[in-house]
């Protein structure tokens, strides 16, 4: 899949979360190469093209490049971490930051509702609020 990020971050091997089009983008005559990935998805660049752009965000403006989605590993309730289902993402009640599973329950970039396929399910992690929890990868 290809997309475009700012050139001075065009390296093989980055790690992104997309976060959505920026104001900023909507006249950009390159934005639909950006706005086909998908919100909250972590994405990995695989290549970089020899083709760039000006860009009114990024300073120097932007370079396309490959990428890939990574799947991500989050915790979701046991009743519905099912392989191969598709899940709506939830962030569980919970006040305890220093959890040793709060960045699985708490996903950047993932936001309530958003749907993700569940593609391994893993074991059941420890929860300080008493939850039934299971770790799962999402894509």
């Amino acid at each position: 899949m290809l997309t475009v990020i700012g050139k001075k971050l065009a390296k093989e091997g980055l790690e992104f979360v997309y976060m959505g089009p920026v104001a900023d983008c909507k006249e950009c005559k390159v934005r639909n190469i950006c706005f086909h990935l998908t919100k909250g998805a972590k994405y990995r660049v695989v290549n970089i093209r020899k083709v760039s752009h000006d860009c009114p965000v990024h300073e120097g403006g932007v370079s396309v490049v490959q990428v890939e989605e990574i799947p991500r590993d989050a915790t979701v309730p046991a009743k519905l971490a099912i392989e191969g289902s598709t899940v709506p993402y939830e962030r569980p009640r919970c006040k305890h930051r220093g959890c040793e599973n709060w960045q699985f329950c708490f996903v950047q970039g993932l936001e309530p509702g958003q749907k993700r396929k569940i593609t391994r399910v893993g074991e059941k992690v420890r929860c300080g609020t008493g939850l039934s929890r299971v770790m799962v990868r999402l894509e």
